[in-house]
């Protein structure tokens, strides 16, 4: 009795597990294949898709050739080729962009020295905090300096009073007037 409840339980554990993971499992298709760029009759299909260029002068879609940065000439001429947008050529967007790219590099190049020469210049003038600092390390050395000097008085005065400091000017005095 005892062996056909545990055979019950592990074939319902089973069922349950294959079914959960049944009901887990996605079909998985794989994307259809995009059309060729030659499909596409108008520039406004065209140049959405980034491998694509539009081509006035032939009014068709061809293939960008990635093995050139530029579409050669024999692929369509520059001021007739349009890629991303079609109301920009790409001779233009190539210019827009070597200006946007050359105006970036030359303000990083500009807030470089900028921030150079404003570091050159620091460590000439010294700033209020370094000055605050200096005044505070001069009245320590003074403070230090007065209690230097009452101590020695404190210690000149205990001197006197037990006789160890002598009224002549030399320090073996005490030892020849005995």
């Amino acid at each position: 009795m005892e062996r056909k409840t545990l055979t019950t339980s592990v074939f319902c554990v089973v069922v349950v597990l294959f079914v959960s993971f049944v009901g887990q499992g996605q079909c998985q298709t794989t994307a259809p294949p995009p059309p060729p760029c030659s499909s596409y009759k108008s520039c406004d299909t065209c140049v959405p898709h980034a491998k694509c260029l539009w081509c006035i002068t032939s009014k068709n879609c061809t293939e960008y050739p990635v093995s050139w940065l530029l579409p050669p000439a024999s692929v369509c001429q520059l001021s007739q080729a349009r890629w991303g947008v079609c109301w920009l050529n790409f001779e233009a967007l190539i210019i827009t962009l070597a200006v946007v790219g050359g105006s970036i590099l030359i303000s990083i190049a500009v807030c470089c020295c900028c921030c150079c020469c404003r570091c050159k210049k620091r460590p000439s003038r010294p700033d209020r905090d370094e000055e605050r600092f200096a005044r505070k390390r001069e009245e320590i050395k003074q403070r230090a300096e007065d209690r230097k000097v009452e101590r020695m008085a404190k210690h000149d005065e205990i001197r006197r009073k037990y006789g160890l400091i002598g009224d002549s000017d030399h320090p073996y005095s005490k030892f020849e007037n005995e």
